[in-house]
């Protein structure tokens, strides 16, 4: 019998759609006519990110889909400058679609392809009180009745270099609202969002520790992470932090910090090939996985593949109805929005092919916007000095 010759499925065409309310969203076609999306994108630099994909497309058309490692090499480790967020947020969205293709091929989720689900549910949380936290009893109430186990917020807006009483009296006052809704059996989590210097933090994390927050994060910006060993070592309260270390050799320091949550970001840090490997290495420091997702439904998706196939994953952020939210939501691009769905706070293992969601395509083309690109507020004290973000 004659042997018959197959020819590799091929990447044939690679778009980008910026759409509201600030994610951008990569299309990759293939000549058999499959399909993945993936969201790679800066909150605040998606044009920049727009074009770092298509350079990085370059390196992608014409090749076969399916060697999702050698891509992730080549586009990684293929320029003499690398890293960075700009560069590892395009290479995670375009590894994400990779991955997409690769579970629609093979007809199953990307997941059992990274060795099979080890939990059947994943436990979310949703962001309460806004960018300066307000009405935190009424909103934390809301997601109790939701049927939420946990929710987030930020620990306070502008910040003095140095905490005063009355910044101290807030967070505390915030933080024991919503210990006082949520009761002993539900938990509440801080982020710092890198506003608060470390003397401020250390000034700060004992008054929290009786309220028993899930964790604080990022009570330092990552570039002070030389700080982090003696912030943790004096921390009554877990640490966590991750969203802005885009690599395994970013995150190392961190763990080697004594952090006891990492937040890799399914957008930023290299997609789902790289967030698979930070957790293995999280594992051997003993520290738990909670992916960091405020961002779009193809970012959600892929760190849902990661949470239910990572033994040491812990909770899972996402951006349904955030505060910031403008003009669109998380679901506004999907054609089923029924993946996720909450159960008492929890969200399904999808078991879908590839990432496990539908895009609305036309919806995504219809909002493209190629001079969409959200910018961070500026923030300046009252003096008129600029406050860290």
């Amino acid at each position: 019998m004659p042997h018959k010759e197959v020819h590799p499925m091929k990447i044939t065409r690679i778009e980008t759609f910026a759409v509201p309310p600030r994610w951008l969203l990569c299309r990759v076609e293939t000549d058999e006519g499959l399909v993945g999306w993936g969201e790679p994108v800066v909150e605040g630099r998606a044009a920049t990110v727009r074009r770092a994909v298509g350079e990085l497309a370059e390196l992608l058309v014409g090749k076969d889909p399916s060697g999702i490692e050698d891509h992730w090499q080549v586009m990684t480790k293929g320029s003499f400058y690398r890293g960075g967020p700009v560069l590892s947020s395009a290479v995670a969205g375009l590894d994400q679609a990779l991955w997409d293709i690769a579970g629609k091929r093979l007809g199953v989720p990307a997941h059992v392809l990274l060795g099979g689900p080890v939990r059947e549910r994943v436990r979310a949380y949703s962001w309460v009180g806004g960018d300066d936290p307000a009405h935190i009893t009424e909103q934390v109430t809301a997601q109790v009745e939701a049927g939420f186990t946990a929710v987030k917020m930020n620990a306070g807006g502008r910040m003095n270099r140095l905490a005063t009483v009355a910044d101290i009296d807030g967070i505390v006052t915030r933080a024991t609202a919503a210990r006082e809704v949520l009761g002993p059996g539900r938990d509440f989590a801080l982020d710092f969002h890198g506003r608060f210097h470390a003397a401020n933090a250390r000034q700060v994390l004992p008054h929290l520790a009786p309220l028993a927050p899930l964790f604080v994060e990022e009570p330092l910006l990552p570039e002070y992470g030389h700080l982090l060993p003696a912030l943790v070592a004096s921390s009554p309260v877990p640490i966590a932090t991750g969203e802005r270390l885009y690599s395994r050799q970013d995150v190392l320091p961190a763990l080697q910090a004594g952090v006891a949550v990492l937040q890799p970001d399914l957008s930023h840090a290299g997609g789902i090939s790289e967030v698979r490997r930070i957790a293995s290495l999280a594992e051997t420091f003993d520290t738990l996985i909670a992916p960091h997702c405020p961002l779009g439904p193809v970012a959600l998706a892929a760190s849902l593949q990661i949470a239910v196939s990572v033994p040491n994953f812990l909770i899972q952020e996402q951006s349904i109805g955030i505060h910031y939210n403008k003009g669109a939501d998380v679901l506004s691009y999907l054609a089923d929005t029924e993946v996720f769905r909450f159960h008492q706070g929890h969200i399904l293992r999808p078991t879908g092919p590839g990432l496990g969601i539908e895009v609305d395509e036309a919806a995504v083309r219809a909002a493209d916007d190629s001079e969409a690109d959200w910018h961070n507020p500026v923030w300046r004290h009252e003096d008129g000095s600029f406050a860290e973000w």
